[in-house]
């Protein structure tokens, strides 16, 4: 098998990785606030064991150090609405909004990178509406907050996909994750304590799992984190940006079937919203038509810290 044959399974197999994470989110019985603090201190926590990440560190400069710790809080509230839409709604009205997010893009990236509006991605954003709409009809009303939720969590990928494209070659990505994901970490430990009053959590801020729950947090954090952000780094060197998008573009299309066969989520839901979410991810895979740019790979560490990974080119 030749590298770049290797590299297009590898890279599959990344993205279906990553459809569990919503699979795994809806399993975990943990509440959405302390799942994602045990995800992201668990993957800061391997990625600390690592030398390239300690000398990495050590090469940082203030300024960037506190980018990509900004950059983590945006991160952490991204990770925080997503499962909470799936708390609220489902695995697959969560992963359906989160295929929002390149219309969102298109809106967000000119303003927080300077660059010029893109007339065509901007088209992307209205081809989108009309599947929006069948999808929040064909929900049960019980998961319209649920919805909500995820569109704000989709909002929350666009601006933190942007800022990284923007500084993600500044310095070694394994680094920029672990910065990322650890500032995430800690900034949910310090708003935990004036949260946890508002939403009337009277136990422990960040329980600990049992047995159950520990399993599929490690398997969250090491087989659907860091193992796909492995494959992808070598993965993206064997592939074009427009063939590595197609298939990350899949990823809501795994998660929506793995959603059906494990989760039966195919009885909560009508064939309307399945055919808004036919819709809003036929725009999705239009979108590396409209900006073919083989120059340009998705970037691994964007990768690592989102769910939908649609938003790196």
């Amino acid at each position: 098998m030749n590298e770049h044959r290797r590299a297009q399974w590898q890279i599959h197999f990344c993205v279906l990785l990553w459809g569990f994470t919503a699979i795994l989110g809806k399993a975990i019985t943990l509440s959405a606030l302390a799942l994602v603090w045990w995800r992201m201190g668990l993957v800061t926590l391997a990625l600390l064991v690592l030398p390239r990440v300690w000398r990495g560190l050590r090469a940082l400069t203030p300024r960037l150090l506190a980018i990509y710790a900004g950059i983590g809080v945006v991160v952490a509230l991204h990770w925080l609405s997503f499962y909470g839409s799936i708390k609220l709604a489902n695995a697959s009205v969560a992963v359906t909004c989160i295929a929002l997010s390149p219309a969102f893009l298109a809106a967000v990236e000119p303003w927080l990178t300077g660059r010029r509006f893109d007339a065509r991605e901007l088209a992307l954003g209205l081809a989108v509406v009309p599947g929006v709409a069948l999808v929040v009809g064909g929900v049960p009303a019980g998961m319209h907050t649920g919805m909500i939720v995820g569109a704000i969590s989709a909002f929350l990928v666009a601006i933190f996909g942007a800022l990284n494209k923007r500084f993600v070659d500044r310095a070694d990505a394994l680094t920029v994750t672990c910065v990322e994901l650890g500032a995430g970490a800690l900034f949910l430990t310090l708003i935990t304590p004036l949260v946890a009053p508002l939403i009337g959590n009277p136990g422990p801020m960040f329980p600990v799992p049992d047995t159950h729950d520990a399993i599929l947090l490690v398997v969250l954090a090491m087989g659907c984190t860091l193992l796909p952000f492995a494959l992808s780094l070598k993965a993206l060197r064997h592939l074009s940006a427009f063939g590595a998008q197609l298939a990350i573009n899949l990823e809501p299309v795994y998660a929506i079937i793995l959603a059906i066969v494990l989760l039966g989520e195919q009885r909560e839901l009508t064939p309307q919203f399945y055919a808004g979410v036919a819709i809003i991810l036929l725009a999705v895979f239009v979108h590396p038509f409209l900006s073919r740019r083989p120059d340009r790979l998705p970037q691994a560490d964007v990768l690592a810290c989102a769910e939908a990974k649609n938003v790196a080119e």
